[in-house]
This record gives structure tokens, C-alpha cells and sequence, in this order.
């Protein structure tokens, strides 16, 4: 499915019935060739972006996956620059892509580090986690984060209710409410849990400065808005927190 080297239909139902870090194990050795790997044009837009706020010195990726944040990482940071997933799977495609870099096993919402990192991003893992679960990894994030520290990561524009993918997106999200309610465990992946107003909401309570630019090379909608922005979340220097 997707192309010859993608899992087979068969392969995603069997990971659509495990629990998420399962899940993730199972397809890790062909997750690079679906369409849930962050295309470049997302990594480098957000590179871009980044790049005349840094440079940063050490960055961290925040439920990096088979390591593909690594392409921003490298284009902006000077330091060591670190991948923290939960599938064992993943992190062993990351490891193989990117040898140099370093890469922790945790769960992001109990993130083991204080004050290590001046940038983290993230890229296309909200929809794992349930609004009730987003102040602890924001809060995780936070704590990982030194002073004056920056969580920066792309958000898509809803599609408008016109649009095929508006009824595509709530139909998936519809299936997994009514799967995980009939199933055990869990898969917790929706695409509509996470609007922009939400999200800096939380981000804000987590005591992060919160702005937004619009990512400009992935393009407009029709109402001249842009497709994505990214999202940065600045922590305060420490001066500024006193």
C-alpha cells in the first residue's frame, strides 16, 4: 500500500488493532515510505523559518519517530541534537539514518530532561495525544527547555467544510472513536483534536510566550490564509521570569 516498499493493507489493519507504541513497532521498518512521514517541504519550510531566530546550540525532537526531524535539527543547531520517541521500532530506524545523533526511549509526556535543550520541535505527533494529555507535554517540554528556550512546530490550517478532506478527517476520527470504544487498547490518533486556538491555550498555560508565522512556501488557501504556520513557543529568559 501507498508504494511497493509501504506496509500492505493487511500490515496497517494489524497495526490499526495494537496499542500505539505496538502499533508503531510493527511498522516502523516501512513508515518512511507512507504518506505519515513529514514530507522535506515541511522540514525545510520550517528550517527556514527558524533559521533567523537561531542559531540554536543543542535541539531536541520531540516524539521524533524514524528521526526525519533531524533534517530542521541539523539545518539550525550547532550542538548535539536528540530524538525521543516511545516505539523501540522507530527509534531503531532513527538510530540506523542517523547514527550521530542521540536518541532516548521515554514517554514525552514524563520527558526525562531539565534545562538541556535551546530549541525543540515536533512535527506531526499531536494527534496522539488527547486534549487532558497535552499540559504534560507541554509542561515536559517546558522543564527540557533552558531559559529563553523555543518549541517551535508546523500546524495545518482545518479544510474548509467544502473540501473533501474536511469529511475524510472527521470520518477517520469518527472510525477511531468508535474503534477505541469497542477495542483494547487504545490507538489514540485524531486529526481534529488539536485547533490552533487550543493548542496555544495550553501552550500558554504551560507558561510558554506564544506566536505564530506563517509558513509561506507550503501555500495559500483559497481565502489567502496560509496552509500551515509555525507554531513558537518561547520560555522565558530568566530574567524575564523573575
Amino acid at each position: 500500500m501507498f508504494s511497493p516498499q509501504g506496509p500492505s493493507l493487511r500490515e496497517l489493519a494489524i497495526q490499526a488493532l495494537s496499542s500505539v507504541e505496538r502499533g508503531y513497532d510493527l511498522l516502523a521498518p516501512r513508515f518512511d515510505h507512507t504518506p505519515f512521514r513529514t514530507p522535506d517541504g515541511v522540514l525545510d519550510a520550517t528550517a527556514d523559518a527558524l533559521r533567523p531566530l537561531g542559531p540554536f546550540g543543542q535541539g531536541l525532537d520531540v516524539c521524533c519517530g524514524t528521526g526525519a526531524g533531524m533534517r530542521t535539527l541539523e539545518a539550525v543547531c550547532q550542538g548535539r541534537i536528540t530524538g525521543v520517541d516511545f516505539s523501540t521500532g522507530m527509534l531503531e530506524q532513527a538510530r540506523s539514518a542517523h547514527p550521530a545523533a542521540e536518541w532516548v526511549r521515554a514517554d514525552v509526556r514524563a520527558l526525562p530532561f531539565a534545562e538541556a535543550f535551546d530549541l525543540a520541535v515536533s512535527f506531526g505527533a499531536l494527534g496522539h495525544f488527547l486534549p487532558a494529555d497535552r499540559p504534560a507535554l507541554f509542561t515536559g517540554v517546558y522543564r527540557a527547555l533552558r531559559p529563553g528556550g523555543l518549541f517551535a512546530f508546523p500546524l495545518g490550517a482545518p479544510p474548509p467544510i467544502t473540501s473533501g478532506w474536511y469529511w475524510a478527517l472527521l470520518g477517520f476520527d469518527l472510525a477511531m472513536r468508535v474503534r477505541n470504544a469497542v477495542w483494547r487498547p487504545p490507538f489514540v490518533m485524531y486529526y481534529r483534536t488539536c485547533p490552533l486556538h487550543a493548542v496555544r491555550d495550553d501552550l500558554t498555560a504551560a507558561g510558554f510566550t506564544v506566536t505564530t508565522v506563517p509558513l509561506t512556501p507550503l501555500g495559500r488557501r483559497d481565502d489567502g490564509s496560509p496552509r500551515y504556520r509555525l507554531l513558537l513557543a518561547r520560555k522565558p529568559t530568566a530574567e524575564a521570569s523573575l
